[in-house]
């Protein structure tokens, strides 16, 4: 999905427009991770870009969306453009650190 956002509309209330836009981006989301997966993957990942035209987009963390839409709209951006992409992921297993458990009281 990539689509362009009217923030700012003399006739709509602000926090109705940013709260209409951030529940269109949430339900892309949720009919995405819907989707029938493709075999060896786990999850759906998603790659994000965020900005005030196509030209000035910055990648972003799914989580982070959300603050960069109140942060535009702090900023009184007029528009803003949201590009969210997704694609099968797997997830990857950190390997453990062994812990050693040690004493710390002395034997007298």
């Amino acid at each position: 999905m990539k689509k362009q956002f009217q923030l700012l509309d003399e006739k709509k209330n602000p926090e109705r427009v940013i709260e209409a836009i951030k529940h269109e981006i949430r339900k892309y989301i949720k009919r995405e991770r819907s989707k029938k997966l493709a075999e060896g993957a786990d999850f759906w990942d998603f790659d994000c870009r965020f900005g005030p035209n196509s030209d000035a987009m910055q990648p972003l963390h799914i989580a982070e969306l959300t603050a960069a839409l109140d942060k535009a709209y702090e900023e009184r951006w007029e528009y803003c453009t949201v590009e969210i992409i997704a694609k099968p992921a797997t997830r990857v297993v950190k390997p453990t650190q062994e812990v050693s458990v040690t004493s710390s009281k002395t034997e007298e």
